[in-house]
């Protein structure tokens, strides 16, 4: 992941004032430069003999700066890459997720309205029995008052007839 060596040559040449001139349009950040700038020996001293073996470990600390840098670039590109498969795995989910919800509230939504419809049926259904049975119920109570009356006037014919007799009989 960047750590291994690169395959990419860089030249560089120093300028008489030791300062780093990259030429093949390599872009370094001002820190990498600062650090090439500093002295390699640790008093601080640079030998004009030493020239060789500076330019050599400059060219070492370059190419480890780049490498550093290119591995520190593709972590974060790879570190972009992942979370956005996270978040695009997130999404999926969450739809899903929401998918299924709805699914639900329609399924359940669907069943209660085959439940309505059927105790609509149902209730229109007990409202035409009820009608038969009013119907009914009305009729027998028209031939119950109708025999009802038949039963008074025969009676009443008859109390007639035996307070006629009666009467007649003790004239």
């Amino acid at each position: 992941m960047g750590g291994g060596g690169s395959t990419r040559r860089v030249t560089f040449e120093a300028d008489e004032n030791e300062n780093i001139t990259v030429v093949k349009g390599v872009r370094l950040s001002d820190s990498v430069i600062d650090r090439m700038k500093e002295p390699s020996s640790p008093g601080g001293r640079q030998h004009r003999g030493a020239g060789a073996v500076n330019d050599e470990e400059l060219k070492k600390r370059i190419a480890e700066e780049l490498a550093l840098e290119r591995a520190r670039r593709d972590s974060e590109a790879q570190k972009r890459r992942l979370f956005g498969k996270l978040l695009e795995r997130e999404r999926i989910s969450s739809n899903e997720h929401l998918t299924r919800a709805i699914l639900r509230e329609r399924a359940a939504t669907e069943e209660e309205r085959q439940k309505s419809q059927r105790f609509a049926r149902q209730l229109e259904e007990k409202e035409r029995e009820l009608k038969k049975h009013d119907a009914y119920y009305k009729e027998q109570l028209a031939r119950l008052e109708e025999r009802s009356a038949q039963f008074y006037k025969v009676t009443t014919e008859q109390y007639q007839k035996a307070a006629d007799e009666v009467s007649a009989r003790f004239k």
